[in-house]
């Protein structure tokens, strides 16, 4: 006996939608690729406060970013 199958049905997303989703991702991602990649306490959007720096600092480390 067969059993019957059910075909998946795709996402259909607007391009307009589409734009936003990809913009804030972007934006979210660059943000991100900044406090681990960039920042480096001193050249700090936040001033000379290290406090996101040391948060990350491992992270940065284990990722290939230095920062010393």
């Amino acid at each position: 006996m067969s059993q019957p199958t059910t075909a998946a049905t795709p996402l259909v997303i607007p391009n307009s939608r589409a734009v936003l989703w990809l913009a804030g991702t972007a934006l979210i991602a660059l943000a991100i690729y900044y406090f681990i990649g960039v920042d480096q306490g001193a050249w700090s959007v936040f001033g000379s406060d290290m406090h996101v720096h040391e948060f990350v600092h491992d992270g940065r480390h284990f990722l290939g970013f230095p920062c010393h």
